[in-house]
């Protein structure tokens, strides 16, 4: 018996799916939007939603509605998904990192926390100013110890994280954001210089790839002075 034929909405992401695998949407990268693809497949935007749900279920595309919540940089959205330092680069702010650790740990309370078997990780700790500037961020990242990443004590950290956890298979599908606020630490605010307690905004991520591994886990220390939280909502 012959193999049923696709559905329409089931083609349109198969092409899709082989555009992003190819590289032809690199990582970070937007597909169009609906009305393009609709038109670009002479379908409804109804079956390019059918299709982008498909991609999403297999983890390939994060898709983001009319609402939700958005780290902000005076005043101007950034996509936490590329990392700061992209993120800030690609609104204009330069800014440069100075790595405080890089190590392999063991952290039984974190493995717990995450629900992942192994206690071994990879802690990156930066501090992240502008170019000509105050410090604006210190940063704490946890990533899984693999095959990939476990040399990366003794080679040095990338220019850019985002993409050396790409390059490793670690890719991102889904996960949770948590924004709040803390005084800072002693520790922290010497590292910051800053005053010991002063309130900073503070952003924790953890994101998991579609197969369910830890990819990062990292908590990132934003000065209120120019980070904020911008909340976005639309009525069902």
């Amino acid at each position: 018996m012959p193999s049923p034929t696709p559905l329409k909405h089931e083609q349109i992401a198969a092409a899709l799916e082989r555009d992003i695998r190819s590289g032809v949407v690199t990582h970070g990268g937007q597909l169009p939007g609906e009305t393009t693809l609709a038109e670009r497949f002479s379908v409804s935007r109804n079956t390019v939603r059918a299709a982008l749900a498909e991609l999403s279920r297999e983890g390939l595309i994060i898709t983001r509605s009319g609402k939700g919540s958005f780290v902000t940089y005076d005043e101007r959205p950034l996509d936490a998904r590329l990392g700061w330092a992209e993120a800030l680069q690609h609104d204009g702010v330069e800014t440069r990192f100075e790595v405080l650790r890089l190590e392999q740990i063991r952290d039984d309370a974190l493995a717990g926390t995450l629900g992942v078997d192994s206690p071994d990780f990879i802690a990156i700790d930066r501090l992240r100013t502008v170019v000509g500037g105050p410090a604006i961020a210190f940063e704490r990242s946890r990533l899984p110890v693999t095959p990939a990443t476990a040399g990366m004590p003794e080679r040095g950290l990338p220019s850019s994280l985002t993409q050396a956890l790409v390059e490793a298979g670690l890719i991102a599908s889904h996960g949770e954001q948590r924004v709040g606020a803390r005084p800072l630490t002693p520790e922290e605010a010497a590292e910051l210089g800053r005053a010991a307690a002063d309130w900073f905004l503070c952003d924790h991520r953890t994101m998991w790839s579609a197969d369910g591994r830890l990819v990062e886990d990292v908590e990132s220390l934003l000065d209120p002075t120019h980070f904020g939280l911008r909340l976005q909502f639309a009525e069902e």
